[in-house]
């Protein structure tokens, strides 16, 4: 992954915008998609320049995809139980060929990061890599976060 730099990013459950912005910052095109208008708002208020929707990612067509989607902050776990396989299937379907899925959420809190590797299969993904943190620590499976890093598939 060293050297990855996407032209443009889909933030998947970006709640408040906070890694929108950190990616805007640095000169990459974000666009934001979140379920909570609340969120939304208060993210359009703190970012202007960037894009942002209301919606659910599950289900969105944002009508292009992306050579990166990031879901950061435990948003798999924000989904209703049992609706994460559609969460990673909305994702997929916005990533370009060869598109990667970046995604960081707590492990034992119900969705496990196997389950999840099943649901990207499902979606057409393949696993790249899997740290236990966002600043690369090696996965630790009895550890309590996985960032997990998926690519589309040919």
């Amino acid at each position: 992954m060293a050297g990855f730099a996407p032209a443009a990013v889909l933030d998947a459950g970006c709640g408040t915008g906070r890694v929108a912005a950190e990616l805007h910052r640095r000169g990459i095109e974000v666009v934001g998609i979140d379920r909570d208008p609340s969120m939304i708002d208060t993210a359009r208020a703190v970012s202007p320049a960037i894009e942002f929707h209301v919606g659910d990612v599950a289900s969105a067509d944002l009508g292009r995809t992306f050579p990166l989607v990031v879901m950061a902050g435990n948003v798999p776990l924000f989904t209703p139980d049992g609706t994460q396989a559609e969460l990673v299937a909305g994702c997929a379907r916005h990533l370009g060929p060869g598109g990667i899925l970046v995604a960081g959420f707590q492990l034992g809190r119900g969705y496990p990061v196997s389950r999840y590797d099943e649901d990207c299969r499902a979606a057409g993904l393949e696993p790249v890599s899997r740290w236990s943190t966002w600043a690369g620590d090696p996965f630790d499976p009895a550890g309590d976060y996985a960032v997990s890093v998926h690519r589309r598939t040919p």
